[in-house]
């Protein structure tokens, strides 16, 4: 449980600088200063269609980006040898709940979808799939582990 956690804080911090670089083009852009230095007020009837559309079809677009890119990491980077890099760090391993199969990329997309898009769609969804390993039996996995069919086990050193 402890790695898993630590596999995916691995994760977040090995792709943050794009994130916050990302923010801070956006935030300066947004920032206009007028000749005596302070920031342009912008004229409320031009605010909706100058910024508030131009802003929601941003945020639109990045959710698409963000959900593609977790598409190819948490699907197709991971369904290969079933590990991330976070995972791979922590010497942990997705596995098929059934022994005699091996990891299928339907159940690597089974685990994305609900994992991320549920838990974008459903709130507090991702702290009820992150903490119902504390109770699950026998294998200790997330729901979106139980539903794609996997676990997430220690791989040998």
């Amino acid at each position: 449980m402890i790695d898993t956690a630590l596999a995916s804080l691995l994760s977040v911090v090995l792709f943050l600088p794009v994130f916050l670089w990302i923010w801070y083009r956006t935030v300066t852009d947004m920032m206009t200063v007028n000749p005596d230095g302070s920031v342009r007020q912008p004229d409320p009837a031009q605010l909706m269609g100058d910024f508030i559309v131009p802003l929601l079809l941003a945020e639109a677009g990045l959710i698409v980006l963000l959900l593609i890119f977790y598409w190819l990491y948490h699907v197709e980077y991971a369904y290969r040898t079933g590990q991330t890099l976070g995972k791979r760090i922590m010497k942990i391993r997705i596995v098929p709940v059934d022994p005699t199969r091996t990891l299928t990329r339907g159940m690597a997309g089974k685990r994305y979808l609900v994992e991320f898009v549920a838990g974008m769609l459903i709130p507090f969804f991702n702290y009820v799939d992150g903490f119902w390993q504390l109770w699950d039996k026998p294998w200790q996995q997330c729901l979106h582990d139980r539903f794609a069919g996997t676990v997430v086990v220690k791989v040998a050193p």
